[in-house]
């Protein structure tokens, strides 16, 4: 039985918890709040400020877990290397989460070193470099923290007068200690997908069906698996995926973003860890779902295949206003829907646009996947978050 500290304790950390009791392993949640979704599932739990190295060390020393498992990006991940010293396995490694704590290291590895194509781009830490910026790459263009989550300081320039509003909202937007942004490019693109990808010790990596998404204020509004994708383009994203998840190092699941164009595949994001689009594969569109591949590829245990059972959707469903105890109604509603789940996320407080569920819709491979992602944003709405 392993010892593992996750670190963050969301939607996603919850559902790697379940994973991984289910299996007989130990987790203790950390957060910056009491009552996160995976402290309620965990065996023990710490509330800590993780860009506070000095808290993080006295954690790490006091459960001196077998595997540390990050779940989010605002963390002192340089205290990671320290660690993997000691004899503690970071997932997937010390290096793929301190490259991708920020989005300057992750891109400059994939487009600098690795020669991965990817939108042209700029950084910036002051409104007036970010002006010079925009005029380099052109607008439109695309800024966004280099530490952030969910697409929160997110925003599109189309004109000057958008230069300053972008700059202050992707500052109001940014976690950690260090404002600068990136700023990139437009990419005229078809869709976009994630490729989750799961590198293990002693197997080779393997890839999931791809999956599609929409985005509204830079966070997934839904996602379906599979995702209408070329073999040709969907080789190009798979030899991608396994170059810059290779210069990383380290075993587990890597969500990997990409952007389809007329003119090939384009490199986007990576998180070295589940993705949200990826909770899809909870309607059990995979043999296994995103977690539980998480968990066994950090285990060493051998994955032989992933294949895909059946077409899936998930939508999202929102908070409207704040609560510091928000319930929920339709409840009944969603549970009689033939074909389709859901998942409460159990988070203490709401605010606007807060994630505070999913829900799920799943049918045959034949069926039309349309079809599927209408079900999962009927059965979403009928869910509404009470303040």
């Amino acid at each position: 039985m392993a010892k593992i500290l996750l670190l963050g304790s969301g939607e996603l950390g919850k559902e790697f918890v379940i994973a991984a009791q289910r299996i007989g392993q130990t987790i203790i949640a950390v957060d910056s709040y009491e009552n996160a979704p995976a402290m309620q599932v965990s065996h023990s739990f710490e509330v800590i400020n993780m860009l506070d190295g000095d808290a993080l060390d006295r954690i790490v020393a006091k459960h001196q877990p077998d595997f540390i498992v990050p779940e989010i990006e605002a963390i002192r991940t340089e205290r990671f290397y320290e660690y993997e010293k000691k004899g503690i396995t970071v997932v997937p490694s010390a290096k793929a989460a301190n490259f991708t704590m920020n989005r300057k290291a992750i891109r400059d590895l994939a487009s600098k070193e690795l020669g991965l194509r990817t939108a042209n781009y700029r950084y910036a830490t002051t409104a007036e470099e970010l002006q010079k910026a925009v005029a380099q790459v052109g607008m439109p263009c695309v800024v966004k923290p280099l530490m952030s989550s969910s697409g929160k300081g997110q925003s599109t320039i189309k004109t000057h007068t958008d230069i300053e509003k972008a700059w202050n909202y992707a500052v109001e937007g940014s976690r950690g200690d260090v404002v600068e942004v990136i700023v990139e490019a437009f990419v005229n693109f078809n869709s976009e997908i994630t490729l989750l990808t799961v590198t293990q010790n002693d197997n080779p990596t393997l890839f999931c069906a791809p999956i599609g998404h929409r985005q509204e204020r830079g966070d997934y509004q839904e996602s379906w698996q599979p995702a209408l994708i070329s073999e040709t383009a969907l080789q190009e994203a798979k030899e991608m995926a396994e170059k810059v998840t290779k210069a990383l190092g380290g075993a587990g699941l890597f969500g990997v973003e990409f952007f389809l164009t007329n003119e090939g595949v384009y490199f986007s994001e990576l998180s070295p860890r589940p993705h949200d689009t990826g909770m899809v594969t909870l309607a059990g569109t995979q043999n296994f779902n995103e977690f539980e591949l998480h968990l066994r590829a950090v285990l060493s245990l051998p994955i032989f295949e992933i294949t895909l059972e059946k077409a899936g959707a998930s939508a999202v469903i929102l908070a409207s206003e704040n609560s510091n105890n928000p319930t929920f109604s339709g409840i009944s509603s969603i549970a009689a829907l033939p074909n389709t789940d859901f998942r409460i996320f159990g988070k203490p407080t709401s605010r606007p646009y807060r994630r505070m569920g999913i829900a799920l819709a799943y049918d045959s491979l034949e069926t039309p996947i349309e079809e599927i992602i209408e079900k999962a944003k009927a059965a979403a709405k009928l869910i509404t978050v009470n303040s």
